[in-house]
């Protein structure tokens, strides 16, 4: 069962202030909150990213409004069941290029 989905703004620093407008906005038209933007990697995440958390009911119309105010930033997104490694390698959606996840923390 899908209990939500993150989805995780990547940017590098010179990227901030647009990754900090897109997840804004994110937030002002679908109530959606905002993690706190790290500027550089933490987690399993390459680079400075903000996480989106979205209920899994709105996660369509989130994703669709993504594909087109994304710009060049990469967002990964992923389902939350539970299971971490799984959300974080089979329960994954890339848009933009995707990067290499350093997966350590889940083995």
């Amino acid at each position: 069962m899908i209990r939500d989905f993150h989805a995780h703004i990547y940017f590098d620093p010179e990227e901030v202030e647009q990754a900090r407008a897109l997840g804004a906005a994110a937030r002002a038209q679908f109530g959606v909150p905002e993690g706190h933007y790290h500027l550089r990697p933490i987690g399993p995440h390459p680079r400075g990213s903000c996480q989106l958390t979205v209920p899994a009911d709105r996660f369509g119309e989130v994703a669709q409004w993504l594909t087109l105010n994304r710009g060049p930033l990469t967002i990964f997104a992923h389902a939350n069941t539970g299971d971490d490694l799984a959300d974080h390698t089979q329960h994954v959606i890339w848009f933009g290029p995707s990067e290499t996840l350093n997966l350590s923390m889940f083995r």
